[in-house]
């Protein structure tokens, strides 16, 4: 292999571990198990985070916004299925999109321990709801305590 060739499988291969390092950057998201297959996509603004988990696709499995207000108000009627985030019981609330009948909106509040809120929220088709609250469920909120709702 000539110089140039070796230097340019050198450069290949260390830009492809740098992009898997930087989609697997977490920055203040929660921790998401090893095996999952996600990478976060997370932008920060002063004390708020916005947070998508992301498929090997590119599309969001779930996403979340912790900020040090609410963005989302549950409404008991809306109250669907219970469940537990990072080893407290919360519940998800059933939302809808309008233009996709076929596609079930889940969403919850979570109070972290430093007073600031995740808003968690996905959608899936009813086949996947199971399965996507599941993964929804399995972040863990590295170095804070939740405070049920």
């Amino acid at each position: 292999m000539n110089t140039t060739a070796w230097r340019m499988s050198a450069l290949l291969v260390l830009a492809g571990i740098g992009s898997a390092a930087q989609a697997q950057e977490q920055g203040n998201c929660p921790q998401l198990p090893a095996d999952s297959g996600l990478a976060w996509e997370n932008r920060s603004s002063g004390d708020s985070d916005f947070c998508r988990a992301l498929r090997a696709d590119g599309s969001e499995a779930f996403g979340l916004y912790i900020s040090r207000k609410a963005t989302f108000e549950p409404k008991r009627g809306n109250r669907a299925e219970a469940g537990m985030i990072d080893g407290q019981t919360m519940y998800w609330y059933k939302g809808e999109l309008a233009m996709k009948p076929n596609v079930e909106v889940r969403e919850t509040l979570v109070e972290l321990a430093d007073g600031r809120t995740a808003h968690i929220w996905f959608q899936a088709e009813k086949a996947a709801l199971a399965a996507s609250m599941t993964q929804a469920q399995s972040i863990r909120f590295t170095g804070t305590r939740l405070s049920s709702k």
